[in-house]
């Protein structure tokens, strides 16, 4: 594209300075030509005076040698003869008879070519006749100054085609060089690399083709996320009925049946951390909840804690609820809730023994919604660790994912999640999901809990 705007701005020049150049080097060799001419008549109208006073010879010889041409030996008076006197050949004479002859009889001056230049041939009126006079204007006075002219055109016209070509050279560069940033941001990403963008520059079309590249792949991105998002968000749901699975399993006994069906469980779990993780391996997005969406918590709570209690029973495990007598409806999609629950409830039965109580408690504000989960167990070591994102080491089958899907929950509504000691002595997750979007301003939510919990537990 950048040789191809330099060949057309070097044609369009060229053709342009031609135009231009060559009729206005013809219009000053005309001028020239006009300026010698003119000054020659000039010449041979100032003898005219002399030939009306006298025709004498040596008169007539001391004015042509007085005067500018006939001092340069380039004029010559022809007067014919008068009575008895013969007719005078005056100065240097360079035109033939015939032409001088030919100027009487017409009456107007006449130009002719002799060596070395012109003769211009001017007839003047007498009383007994008409005489000439010859000015001879040679070659070189005839196209005095042409060659400078033309040579200051020809220069002027080969500036205005270098610059012109350079002009174009810089255009080109600054249309090429976006265009080719934006075709190797393309083939960039058409590689797998997500993080390639353009610069937004260079002439309008391709400002606007660089806003949409990075529009496209600021989407392309996205969409990846969220299907990372999404393939890890399901793979994880996939451990409540794991977590079943397992529980029953390890209640089948002893058994070639009960032992190829729990290895089958642990390699199912494997498989599907192993999907979880390979799907986190790009930092995922953070999600939210639609406009308009919601549900009601205490609803959602009552019918998880119905399918979890079953499992606890067989455990032996204490189960209280408190705060869902009445509908909490909260800025959330039901199934986002349901798979936050079900990730705090399955850690529960995953990493505390066998036995150990739990509470699922709810608070119910002006403007945010408190739900804490809590058990009885030895708790968590490092809860700021356990918050961060993919922060699962493999170990005990985590992931770290579960408490990601809870945290995201809850920023999407701007709230928060955090991580304390329980009343009950083990572990405390407290989701503090806001209704109105706005930051959180948090105080005695956690005395109003407790309070809540203990008026709960006193009356079972």
């Amino acid at each position: 594209m950048r040789w191809a705007l330099v060949k057309v701005c070097l044609a369009v020049t060229t053709m342009v300075v031609v135009a231009f150049a060559v009729p206005l080097g013809l219009v000053i060799k005309e001028m020239a030509r006009d300026r010698a001419f003119s000054a020659a008549e000039r010449h041979a109208a100032g003898m005219g005076p002399t030939l009306s006073i006298t025709t004498d010879r040596d008169q007539l010889n001391r004015a042509v040698a007085t005067s500018e041409a006939g001092g340069d030996g380039r004029m010559a008076v022809y007067v014919p003869a008068i009575g008895d006197a013969p007719a005078l050949k005056i100065g240097d004479r360079r035109a033939t008879p015939a032409d001088v002859e030919e100027t009487r009889k017409e009456g107007r001056a006449r130009t002719v070519k002799v060596p070395g230049g012109f003769a211009l041939l001017a007839p003047t009126a007498l009383s007994s006749g008409v005489a000439v006079v010859e000015i001879y204007v040679p070659e070189s006075e005839v196209s005095n100054g042409v060659t400078t002219a033309w040579v200051v055109l020809a220069g002027v016209g080969v500036a205005l085609i270098i610059g012109s070509v350079a002009v174009a050279d810089r255009l080109g560069v600054r249309m090429v060089q976006p265009a080719k940033r934006l075709a190797g941001a393309a083939r960039d990403l058409g590689e797998g690399k997500l993080g390639a963008r353009v610069r937004e520059e260079g002439p309008t079309e391709l400002r606007q083709a660089g806003v949409a590249f990075n529009s496209m792949a600021d989407q392309v991105v996205q969409l990846l996320a969220n299907e990372r998002e999404l393939a890890a968000d399901l793979s994880h749901r996939l451990r409540t009925p794991l977590t079943v699975l397992r529980l029953n399993a390890a209640s089948l006994g002893d058994g070639p049946a009960a032992e190829q069906t729990r290895t089958a469980v642990e390699t199912l779990e494997r498989e599907v951390d192993t999907i979880i993780r390979t799907a986190r391996e790009a930092k995922p997005q953070t999600a939210s909840a639609g406009p308009g969406s919601g549900c009601d918590a205490a609803e959602v709570i009552r019918d998880r804690m119905a399918f979890w209690s079953a499992l606890a029973e067989d455990e032996g495990r204490e189960v209280r609820v408190a705060g869902v007598e009445r509908p909490v409806r909260i800025p959330v999609a039901r199934p986002d809730l349901v798979a936050a629950l079900d990730a705090l409830l399955g850690n529960v039965f995953r990493h505390t023994r066998e036995g150990t109580a739990f509470a699922v408690d709810v608070h119910n504000g002006d403007d945010a919604v408190i739900v804490l989960v809590s058990d009885a167990g030895e708790g968590i070591v490092d809860p700021e660790t356990a918050l961060a994102r993919g922060a699962g080491s493999g170990e005990d089958g985590s992931t770290g994912l579960g408490l990601d899907i809870v945290r995201r929950l809850a920023e999407s509504t701007g709230g928060d999640v955090r991580i304390g000691r329980s009343v009950l002595g083990g572990t405390e997750v407290r989701i503090w999901i806001q209704l109105d979007g706005r930051r959180p301003v948090r105080r005695g939510h956690r005395g109003a809990a407790v309070r809540r919990r203990k008026r709960a537990s006193s009356a079972s």
